[in-house]
C-alpha cells in the first residue's frame, strides 16, 4: 500500500503546575516556601527515516499527542520533563498548513524539524517571594504545548523522473538499470504506486530514478493514477519521456508525447518547462519498413534529444545512462520548498486570539492563553488576584469588552471563571 498524502491532529504535551508548598520542619519556624516549578511538555518532532519510502504509518491513525510534564512538588522539586514524541517521515516530505496549505517545512534537508513546541512548567511559589511578600500561596499553572492541523506530502527526491502512458515499459527501464524489483506485466497501470531506484556510475557516481505510473488523458483533471502521482516529478531535474515506438498497440508516438506533455503542463508549467530525453523503446519489435521521420522531425523541432532503446533486451540503455549523466552534470540541484506559512507572535496573539460573544446575558471570553493565565491564579489570594486584573487591562481584555458593550455589573464568563464586570 503506497499512501503519500496525510491529514494529521498533533499536539505537543502541556507543561505541568507549579507547586504551592511551604517547608515545614521540626524545630525550623520559618521555612518558607519550597513549591518546585513544572515539568516542560514534550515536543512533536518530525524526523527523517531514510528507510522508508511511503507513509503508510499514518494511514489510520491521524491524532497524535505528546505527554504533559509533570507538575512540581513540595521540597523544591521539579517535576518531570516529558519524553520527545518523533513522527518518522520518508525522504522528500514536505509540511503543511491543512488550513492554508502553505508549506510549514520541507523535510528534504534531512534534519529534525521542530513542529509543535511543549508547554513550558510553571513556577513554584518559591518564585515569587520577596522582602514585602513572604508568604506567597499561589503559584504559575504549566503553559498549554502547541497544537494544530498538517498534512504530510511525499514528494520523492529523484533526480530523473520516467514518465509516459500506460505501458511502455517504464518499470522494464528501472528494474533493468537498478536494483528496483517493480511489478512488470503486459497490461495497463501495472505500476499503481511510485518506484524509486538508484543508477550508479563508477564507484562515487549515480542519481536516483523514479517510475512514476502511467499518465493518460485527463490525468491532471484527477483521471487514471497520474493526478494522484504527478507531485512525485516536482522535484525531478530531468524527464525522461518513455514513448512505444513500436506500433504494436496502434499508438501514434507523436500524439502520444503531446497527450502526456499536455497533461503534465496542465498540473505544473514551471515542470512542463524541464528539459526531456525521449527514450523510443521497444525497438526490436518494430517493424523495419516504418517510416519514422514524422516522429524525428516533431522531436527535433522541439529540441528534445533521442535513444532508441529495448528495455526487454538492453540495447542502448547504457547509451542512456550517459546521456542522463551528461545532462544531470549541467542542470542546477534539486528544486526545494520554501517556508511559506509564518505563525503570528506571540505578543499579536494575546489581543487577536480571544472571541467575545453573549449567551443568554453572560459575556463569554475565550482564548487559550486566558485558559493558561487562569490555571496561574490563586482567587482566594489578594496579590494573586490583583495580578489578574492588571494582565486584563494590559493586555487590552478589558478595553475589548468594553468595545463589545459590556457595562458595570454585567456578568463575564472568562473561560469558566465568572465575575462581574468594574471598570
Amino acid at each position: 500500500m503506497f499512501v503519500d498524502n496525510v491529514k494529521l491532529y498533533v499536539k505537543a504535551g502541556d507543561g505541568g503546575n507549579g507547586c504551592v508548598s511551604f517547608h515545614r520542619e521540626k524545630y525550623v519556624s520559618h521555612g518558607g516556601p519550597d513549591g518546585g516549578d513544572g515539568g516542560n511538555g514534550g515536543n512533536v518532532i518530525v524526523r527523517v527515516d531514510p528507510g522508508t519510502n511511503t507513509l503508510l504509518a499514518y494511514r489510520y491513525k491521524h491524532k497524535f499527542i505528546a505527554d504533559n510534564g509533570a507538575d512540581g512538588k513540595n521540597s523544591k522539586f521539579h517535576g518531570k520533563t516529558a519524553d520527545d514524541l518523533y513522527l518518522p517521515v520518508p525522504p522528500g516530505t514536505v509540511i503543511k498548513d491543512a488550513e492554508s496549505g502553505l508549506v510549514i517545512h520541507d523535510m528534504s534537508d534531512g534534519e529534525d524539524f521542530l513542529l509543535c513546541k511543549g508547554g513550558n512548567g510553571g513556577w513554584g511559589n518559591t518564585h515569587f517571594a520577596t522582602a514585602t511578600r513572604q508568604i506567597p500561596r499561589f503559584a504559575k499553572g504549566g503553559m498549554k504545548g502547541q497544537e494544530r492541523e498538517v498534512i504530510f506530502e511525499l514528494k520523492m527526491l529523484a533526480n530523473v523522473g520516467l514518465v509516459g502512458l500506460p505501458n511502455v515499459g517504464k518499470s522494464s527501464i528501472l528494474s533493468r538499470v537498478t536494483a528496483a524489483k517493480p511489478k512488470i506485466a503486459n497490461y495497463h497501470f501495472t505500476t499503481v504506486s511510485p518506484n524509486l531506484g538508484v543508477v550508479k556510475i563508477g564507484e562515487d557516481g549515480g542519481f536516483v530514478m523514479a517510475d512514476i505510473p502511467g499518465l493518460i488523458e485527463g490525468a491532471s483533471d484527477g483521471a487514471g493514477l497520474g493526478h494522484e502521482f504527478l507531485r512525485h516529478v516536482d522535484r525531478c531535474r530531468l524527464l525522461v519521456h518513455v514513448v512505444d515506438i513500436s506500433g504494436q498497440e496502434g499508438r501514434n508516438p507523436v500524439n502520444d508525447i503531446s497527450l502526456v506533455n499536455k497533461e503534465i503542463k496542465a498540473y505544473s508549467e514551471e515542470l512542463s518547462s524541464r528539459p526531456q530525453i525521449i527514450a523510443a523503446n521497444k525497438v526490436d519489435c518494430i517493424d523495419p519498413s516504418a517510416d519514422l521521420t514524422e516522429f524525428e522531425d516533431f522531436v527535433k523541432e522541439n529540441g528534445w534529444e533521442i535513444v532508441y532503446i529495448s528495455a526487454a533486451t538492453g540495447k542502448n540503455l547504457d547509451t542512456l545512462i550517459a546521456l542522463i549523466s551528461r545532462r544531470l552534470s549541467k542542470l542546477p540541484p534539486m528544486a526545494t520548498y520554501d517556508t511559506e506559512y509564518t505563525a503570528k507572535p506571540v505578543e499579536e496573539r494575546k489581543t487577536q486570539e480571544i472571541a467575545v460573544k453573549n449567551v443568554n446575558g453572560v459575556w463569554c471570553v475565550e482564548g487559550a492563553w486566558l485558559e493558561n493565565l487562569i490555571n496561574s491564579v490563586n482567587f482566594d489570594d489578594r496579590e494573586s488576584l490583583m495580578y489578574f486584573q492588571r494582565v486584563l487591562k494590559n493586555s487590552g481584555v478589558i478595553d475589548q469588552l468594553t468595545e463589545h458593550g459590556v457595562k458595570d455589573g454585567d456578568t463575564v464568563d472568562l473561560c469558566g471563571f465568572e465575575f462581574d464586570f468594574v471598570i
